[in-house]
């Protein structure tokens, strides 16, 4: 299957896509139970969502990094996934961009784009990327108080997702199903998502 160079491949409905998230469990099991980011998590610091699983695992060595020992799914609206694209900057400016231009947008977003290598179950890289989507001031507000409709420790599921693998077990059919998640063609612009093949590097 050819998979495009820049595409978001999530868990999504009609109505929400989920998203992943590691933390210490001073933060996580608040989260879960409030089914709400509270305190000690911190509004002022830019909060990173990840739609794929496999690149979570890879941030978080399987939910064995310090500090990322519960992973979270978080499932939030699309409505707001889509508000967070119409208000991102690119990490980085794409090839031929103006520079100032980008260095204005970057300082005027709230929130960020950055398109990483995929990763297989081993953590090897893959030749597509994955999209992580960085959120700060109203970005993060409205996630808090608006975009989420449910949080969910998935740390058991991820411990037997590793065991297996460790094991030599194929664990293809133990991943949560991820798609193509479909943008508006304005939305896959503002991103710099694509629908084709890699490009020449």
């Amino acid at each position: 299957m050819n998979i495009p160079y820049r595409q978001i491949r999530a868990v999504h409905t009609d109505t929400s896509i989920t998203v992943y998230q590691a933390y210490d469990p001073a933060i996580a099991e608040p989260a879960v139970a409030a089914q709400r980011f509270v305190p000690p998590f911190k509004r002022e610091r830019m909060t990173w969502i990840k739609p794929s699983f496999l690149w979570m695992m890879y941030r978080c060595g399987w939910a064995a990094k310090p500090g990322q020992t519960r992973v979270l799914a978080v499932d939030i609206t699309r409505a707001g996934f889509a508000w967070a694209l119409q208000h991102a900057c690119l990490s980085h400016p794409e090839p031929g961009a103006d520079a100032a231009e980008w260095k204005e947008r970057l300082r005027a977003s709230p929130v960020r784009v950055q398109w990483d290598p995929e990763r297989d179950p081993h953590h090897n890289a893959l030749p597509y990327r994955s999209i992580q989507v960085g959120l700060s001031g109203e970005a993060v507000t409205r996630y808090l108080d608006e975009w989420i409709t449910r949080i969910t420790d998935v740390t058991g599921m991820v411990h037997d997702v590793h065991r297996a693998l460790r094991a030599g077990r194929d664990v293809t059919a133990l991943l949560p199903r991820e798609r193509p998640y479909p943008l508006p063609a304005d939305l896959a612009r503002a991103v710099g998502a694509d629908g084709g093949p890699r490009p020449d590097q």
